[in-house]
């Protein structure tokens, strides 16, 4: 054993596996497509409450990935490692809009492909993938199913309200009815046959309607 081999460090070795270049290079496109993907996911967001910090962990996902993956395509031995210690983490966090599922994918899929080497299918696949959500995220059709809450003083009216909504919908179906001595509650699931609402309007000065609101419905609020 010589004097250089008391002082061999094989953790100084891995110091050169990958160079400057790559890591500069790997880290600034990786944190281009995350600024991509968190600017389609703002433009496509149609939930309750937009929650920029969400926006965020996209960016640093897709670095974190790239950053990953770059150790573990130097090192067989690291990788093995990695697959091991990743194997042990668990997530608690609930995803409440089934979209951010895809997004997480995505910026994961940007980071792995992106640290490969494959630039090319890294941005102009992540460009198809914004472009297709775009279009479909944003695409609002009229037959979406609406719930109209309508509050009536009685029987009379409760039918006049509803024969109306049967002649302004393709669609008009009693969800449910909550009766009290003088007032009549109903929930009805409608589809609108184009995007003009001020029938609602209409409704609600029929005689005995105390009140009309539509409600746009996900399946969501009530079943």
């Amino acid at each position: 054993m010589t004097f250089n081999d008391i002082f061999k460090s094989s953790f100084l070795e891995n110091v050169s596996a990958v160079s400057a270049l790559d890591i500069v290079l790997a880290l600034a496109l990786a944190f281009g497509l995350g600024m991509f993907i968190f600017l389609v996911y703002k433009k496509t967001y149609a939930g309750v409450m937009y929650s920029s910090s969400f926006g965020v962990t996209l960016v640093a996902l897709t670095m974190i990935t790239t950053l990953v993956i770059l150790a573990v395509t130097s090192n067989v031995v690291l990788s093995l490692g990695m697959v091991g210690a990743l194997s042990i983490v668990r997530f608690r966090t609930a995803i409440k809009e089934p979209l951010d599922i895809a997004f997480l994918f995505w910026a994961i899929a940007a980071g792995i492909v992106l640290a490969a080497g494959m630039i090319p299918l890294a941005v102009f696949g992540s460009v198809l993938i914004g472009v297709i959500l775009l279009i479909f995220a944003n695409h609002k059709d009229s037959a979406n199913p609406y719930i109209v809450v309508l509050r009536c003083d009685g029987r009379d009216s409760e039918k006049a309200a509803t024969a109306f909504l049967e002649g302004q919908t393709k669609r008009c179906t009693v969800k449910s009815k909550t009766v009290q001595k003088g007032l009549t509650e109903l929930n009805l699931e409608i589809r609108l046959k184009g995007d003009d609402t001020d029938f609602i309007n209409d409704l609600s000065e029929i005689p005995g309607v105390q009140s009309a609101v539509l409600v746009s419905y996900n399946g969501d609020y009530m079943g």
